[in-house]
This record gives structure tokens, sequence and C-alpha cells, in this order.
């Protein structure tokens, strides 16, 4: 049962870190201000890469 707890906390681990990436590639680095910003795009987009790298973490799901 342990190995399927440490599985979920390193496919949540990913899942965090790949939608923060993409938020802050979303964000950019242009002179644009924070109101400026479409916060539910960078939400959506970001929530859409979290899925995803939650089901290509069931590739590695231990047997």
């Amino acid at each position: 049962m342990d190995e399927y707890r440490d599985w979920a906390v390193a496919a949540l681990t990913r899942a965090v870190k790949t939608a923060a990436q993409t938020a802050v590639s979303l964000i950019g680095t242009g002179a644009v201000g924070f109101t400026d910003l479409d916060w539910l795009q960078i939400a959506s987009v970001s929530g859409v890469a979290a899925v995803v790298s939650l089901l290509t973490s069931v590739a590695g799901l231990p047997e």
C-alpha cells in the first residue's frame, strides 16, 4: 500500500510542478501588467497540463 501512496505523492508533485511551469510560460516576460493577464485562460491551460501529467504518470503505476 505504501508504494501506491508514494506513487500518488510523486504524481501529484509532478502535476503541480507542470501546472506551475505552464503558468509561468503563459505569463511570459513581456511588459504586461498584472491585471492585463487572462487569468482564467492561464488557469485553464495549466489545469489541462496537470491532468495530462497525471494521466502520463499512470504508465508508472506499480503492478
